[in-house]
């Protein structure tokens, strides 16, 4: 009998453990990880403004509108629950890509079950690349659905036509 429990607990861990895979731990995993990842996309498109001014606007309003601390507070007559989440946005400027990477660490009221990176967990990656002259490439990384605001911001930066900050409390 308690051979069996023993083994039946074995294969659960072992079924489980195919449930719970890892993060990507870099910026490279997480763009080889998302055109496969289920609630995950890659956008792809062009604006009509110099690489140079892309860049200077990721250089910007990343840092200015997503290094933020939002709390979310809900209240069921059930559960209470206090989430503390970091954004924490790195741009990485180059003379041929700019790099804009959004990472997200739960400080408070969530449980981690896989290493996360330094930083916290990548949320979205944009890659800007000169196309020409006076066009540049955007390549986003990030979820299909839920972070809207934040991708509207990003394609507002690339394209000069709104420079606001995303309400981060939207998501």
């Amino acid at each position: 009998m308690k051979s069996t429990i023993i083994s039946v607990a074995a294969v659960a861990s072992l079924l489980l453990s195919g449930c719970v895979s890892q993060h990507p731990q870099t910026v490279e995993e997480f763009r080889q990880a998302v055109p496969g990842a289920f609630m995950a996309k890659v956008e792809t498109y062009e604006v009509d403004r110099p690489f140079s001014e892309v860049s200077g606007s990721f250089e910007k309003y990343a840092p200015k509108c997503l290094d933020v601390t939002i709390e979310t507070e809900s209240r069921t007559n059930m559960s209470y629950q206090y989430i503390v989440t970091d954004y924490n946005p790195t741009v990485v400027a180059g003379r041929d890509i700019t790099e804009l990477h959004l990472q997200r660490h739960h400080a408070q009221g969530v449980m981690n079950v896989t290493k996360e990176p330094e930083g916290g967990y990548y949320l979205l990656v944009a890659d800007a690349t000169p196309v020409g002259k006076n066009n540049t490439r955007i390549d986003i990384y990030g979820p299909s659905r839920g972070f809207d605001v934040i991708t509207r911001a990003i394609k507002g930066w690339a394209s000069g036509k709104n420079m606001g900050c995303p309400d981060l409390t939207k998501i």
